[in-house]
């Protein structure tokens, strides 16, 4: 029986709570560091006007970058994943309305008055500190009130390279089609934005000089509470953020080193990550941090190789050609020689034992279509080809086992192509919206929605074997990991992880619940 909205709420309350102080953090932080870099600019745009155009220029065209491309740049330039890049990206973002603001609000202070401070012989610090910005500061904290609301809702998407908030409801929702957790993301996220546009309202009508038609004591009492009300908002998402993290589980674990696993952003990845932390849990002394629903596979990779994670589940094929840059091969033996050597070479990771399955792309259409037009192979779709829509993941597009290589595998090309997110992709095809969709083979959605994958006549796709893969420095302080690991090898077939995922795409049930399941089924718990 499904649980109550009131159950899945009440389940989620612990979590909840700590990715709206992760909100709060990233969006404190953010517009800390924009206010004290955004001010100073607009003072020296209304000070020097020489610098002016090319000044707000600048901060304007950082602004006209999308999120997803300023926090992916980030990403790399940073080499790490987290709330650093995150912080780093909502502060360009929230630049600009402060500073344009700063400037617009000095520029209305009216001449007559800034003469009369120069008559009274203010220098020009003084000048600024006592009668500009305070003349000015309603305009500025307009500005400030524009970037904070803004900061909450792009700090949603700080999810996708693992720096938490609510974002992270909202990527877990998207990535499992699971409607109730992406509200659960996005209505806190709303409800957050408009308190923190109420409390810097607040704070601007307690810095307004009290009126005489106030009356009684009370309403001017009010006032510094009003101006304090942002800043114990803030501290309340940065003050926990910066105390040590609770472990679940008695005094004798709080000790225990921590071992951080990743996945990325479906389904499958999400139950591997959990059958993985839940037997590392079961079976050894170590803490397990989960950090599921990264981005995709570049994003994990470089993860693992800054040190940022310790492991996560990947694909031999993927390893092969998206990471070390081969070219396809299909022998599976040799595919996983060659990451392996190579992975120990650059990266100094191992590639555990394969867990058993194959989850190779499968470009699918639906069942219908496929008996109608007798579409049993890839190379079957040639003529028609021209007149379908394709709809492909984002690194399905690009990659070279992906569609620039089945173009010059299977020598032609769709009419149109979409970027479509993994959790959709299935609901597109079914909905008519796409003709054909790269699907993956163990994907429970295949059976639940009808579709047809068509045979790869040319053996273009490589294997796609899942294995852990663990950095070396983690093993060699944790041999642990490798025993405990490798009793999943070849326990999971084709047949049971298409089974493990259509019990969470399409009955909804938690990942963890299914992948525990797993574990006792098989012994391993």
């Amino acid at each position: 029986m499904e649980e109550s909205w009131l159950e899945f709420v009440a389940a989620r309350l612990p979590e909840l709570w700590l990715r709206t102080r992760e909100h709060l953090m990233l969006t404190a932080v953010s517009t800390s560091l924009a206010i004290a870099i955004g001010i100073p600019l607009g003072i020296v745009a209304r000070s020097r006007p020489g610098l002016r155009a090319p000044l707000l220029g600048a901060i304007g065209v950082v602004q006209t970058v999308p999120s997803l491309a300023m926090l992916a740049l980030l990403l790399a330039l940073l080499d790490r994943i987290g709330a650093v890049p995150a912080v780093a990206a909502l502060t360009l973002y929230a630049l600009l309305p402060i500073a344009r603001n700063t400037l617009t609000g000095l520029q209305g202070v009216p001449e007559e008055v800034r003469e009369a401070s120069r008559g009274l012989g203010m220098t020009v610090r003084q000048q600024l500190l006592m009668v500009d910005l305070p003349l000015a500061a309603p305009v500025i904290i307009a500005g400030i009130r524009t970037a904070a609301v803004v900061g909450v809702g792009v700090a949603t998407l700080s999810a996708f390279i693992g720096a938490g908030g609510l974002g992270q409801f909202i990527n877990r929702g998207l990535s499992l089609s699971n409607t109730r957790l992406i509200v659960l993301g996005a209505v806190p996220a709303a409800l957050l934005a408009l308190l923190v546009d109420f409390t810097i309202a607040a704070a601007q009508w307690g810095m307004r000089p009290s009126r005489r038609t106030e009356a009684g004591p009370i309403l001017p009492r009010l006032r510094p509470v009003a101006v304090a009300l942002p800043f114990l908002l803030f501290a309340a998402g940065i003050v926990p953020q910066m105390s040590p993290p609770a472990t679940a589980g008695d005094g004798e674990r709080t000790s225990a080193p921590t071992i951080r696993i990743a996945s990325k952003n479906f389904t499958e990845q999400v139950l591997l990550g959990e059958i993985m932390a839940q037997l590392l849990e079961t079976r050894t002394s170590l803490r397990v941090e989960r950090r599921f629903n990264l981005g995709g596979t570049m994003i994990c990779h470089r993860a693992l190789t800054s040190g940022e994670i310790d492991l996560y589940a990947e694909y031999t094929g993927t390893g092969l050609t998206a990471i070390l840059q081969r070219p396809p091969m299909s022998d599976p033996g040799d595919v996983l020689r060659i990451v392996r050597e190579e992975y120990r070479r650059e990266f100094d990771a191992r590639w555990l034992p394969p867990l058993g399955f194959n989850n190779t792309y499968a470009i699918t259409v639906r069942r219908g279509a496929a008996g109608r037009e007798g579409w049993r192979t890839v190379s079957d779709l040639a003529p028609r080809a021209a007149s379908l829509t394709a709809g492909w993941t984002a690194e399905f597009s690009e990659r070279p086992d992906g569609y620039p290589g089945l173009i010059e595998a299977y020598e032609y090309r769709f009419g149109t192509t979409l970027d479509v997110d993994p959790a959709l992709m299935y609901q597109a095809i079914h909905r008519g919206q796409v003709d054909v969709i790269a699907a993956f083979s163990t994907d429970g959605r295949i059976a639940a929605y009808d579709l047809q994958p068509l045979v790869d006549d040319r053996r273009f796709f490589p294997p796609y074997e899942a294995a852990p893969v663990v950095r070396l420095d983690t093993l060699e302080a944790h041999p642990e990991i490798e025993e405990t690991l490798s009793r999943l090898a070849g326990r999971l077939d084709n047949e049971t992880m298409q089974s493990l995922n259509y019990e969470v795409d399409h009955r909804k049930r938690r990942p963890g619940e299914v992948a525990r399941e797993f574990l006792l089924s098989q012994d391993l718990l």
